[in-house]
């Protein structure tokens, strides 16, 4: 699925089932939500913090897949909402990167 299906694909969703979009201050604030929830899944699997004695660990990276996966939806229904094109932007921010960063991180002594 390319991002402009994707952006499509949720917007279908969204007349068929999510009957409207929140306004974008409330998706803003859902997707900081959903980012903190990463980023709880991330501390637990790769950091420094463990899961309660209630939590169960072994379902762990399934639950990470899907709340990256609700970030990316949330992400898609502010893009739509506020008319940016995902595909154009994403392709934009690459070359901004590259020209920035073209010879930054080969030179990073940190990453040899």
């Amino acid at each position: 699925m390319t991002l402009q299906e994707a952006q499509t694909t949720v917007d279908d969703w969204i007349k068929k089932v999510g009957v409207r979009y929140f306004n974008e201050l409330t998706n803003t604030a859902v997707l900081m939500e959903e980012v903190g929830e990463v980023a709880r899944l991330m501390a637990r699997l790769y950091g420094e913090q463990s899961f309660k004695s209630t939590e169960k660990a072994a379902t762990a990276k399934n639950d990470l897949a899907d709340e990256m996966s609700d970030v990316l939806f949330v992400l898609i229904c502010l893009a739509n909402q506020t008319g940016v094109n995902l595909t154009e932007a994403f392709i934009q921010n690459l070359e901004k990167k590259t020209r920035r960063d073209s010879e930054r991180h080969s030179a990073n002594e940190k990453l040899k």
